[in-house]
């Protein structure tokens, strides 16, 4: 077994509109290694979930490949599939949304062992003790077993989400902005919870935000995506010592800085985002770009290693990065 666990190539995702198609996920590629976060972060809209939910075929992908302990799971029929699942899973953004509201906690963390066939019957005494045990690793009182989503606060209910995910033991976990919803307090926690399982259990994430801030405290590695495409992928002490992307540079300007004395400069991003809706073929950050010259506009620069790991989709990254 080698020492990584996914492998995405080319992966597309398109929808067909009233207006054209949709470029949702556009041309991405991408590796992680076992036991690694890889956090991806971008406006609303850039194509981060969908990215995720197309992982994960719970939208099928236009095109590419996914490739999962070595095999392309883009092949699979429903019977793999469904034995896929056991082996990677999702915690959902919105804890409330995503649960059943008519489900305890007991039948929500059960019901995809019994859907496995793990367990044959709810009522079998060693899967409750099972499920007190999962309760007990996110941090859930053994009390709020038979509570109702709605009795709960956000922060338990997303507890609930991870326990569901982590029931079946999988290797690899699409967490889908899972503390946007949350306050800054409930937010720590979550995040210091995802780390200790990571450390526990070896888990693989891909981690998705809005939030920079977030995605360094749980990531080895960092894409910025940008109008579905990647505009840079880089290990995550990097990216903030030597962001080369302009785009990338700008969001961490917004980030904000405990001490009042550092002087840094805000970058303030004007212009439109281009629909993805039949998008230019040229660089997509072009029109917001303060350094955009007349070679932007000549097509999507490539992603390229600019430094060791270090990925930047830009035709000015070096000249920008020795200027930074």
């Amino acid at each position: 077994m080698t020492d990584e666990i996914l492998r995405v190539e080319h992966l597309k995702k398109y929808f067909s509109t009233k207006g054209g198609t949709l470029h949702a996920v556009d041309d991405v590629s991408f590796s992680i290694r076992r036991r690694r976060t890889l956090g991806v972060v971008g406006e609303s809209g850039c194509g981060k979930s969908t990215l995720g939910r197309s992982i994960l075929r719970l939208q099928e992908p236009t095109s590419g490949t996914v490739q999962f302990n070595g095999e392309d799971i883009l092949g699979f029929g429903a019977a793999r599939l469904k034995a896929l699942r056991r082996e990677m899973q999702i915690v959902f953004q919105d804890p409330f949304a995503s649960l059943n509201p008519r489900m305890t906690v007991f039948e929500t963390i059960t019901e995809p062992l019994l859907i496995q066939g793990v367990y044959a019957s709810r009522k079998q005494p060693e899967l409750r003790q099972k499920v007190r045990e999962i309760m007990a690793l996110v941090g859930l009182s053994e009390r709020l077993i038979n509570a109702y989503p709605h009795e709960l606060d956000g922060g338990r209910r997303q507890r609930i989400g991870i326990a569901r995910a982590l029931a079946l033991s999988p290797q690899f976990i699409v967490c889908d902005e899972p503390v946007s919803a949350l306050d800054v307090c409930i937010q720590a926690q979550v995040l210091n919870l995802l780390n200790e399982l990571q450390k526990e259990f070896n888990y693989t994430y891909v981690f998705i935000s809005h939030n920079l801030s977030v995605v360094k405290h749980v990531s080895d590695r960092i894409a910025v995506m940008y109008l579905g495409q990647i505009a840079e992928l880089s290990e995550y002490r990097e990216l903030f010592k030597n962001p080369m992307h302009p785009y990338t540079q700008a969001l961490l300007s917004a980030i904000p800085l405990a001490k009042l004395d550092v002087n840094r400069e805000r970058i303030i991003l004007e212009g439109d985002v281009p629909s993805p809706i039949e998008p230019p073929d040229s660089c997509r950050f072009m029109g917001r770009c303060r350094y955009r010259q007349d070679v932007c506009a000549k097509g999507t620069p490539p992603l390229t290693e600019y430094a060791p790991g270090h990925f930047v989709a830009c035709h000015f990254a070096g000249k920008l990065a020795e200027s930074h």
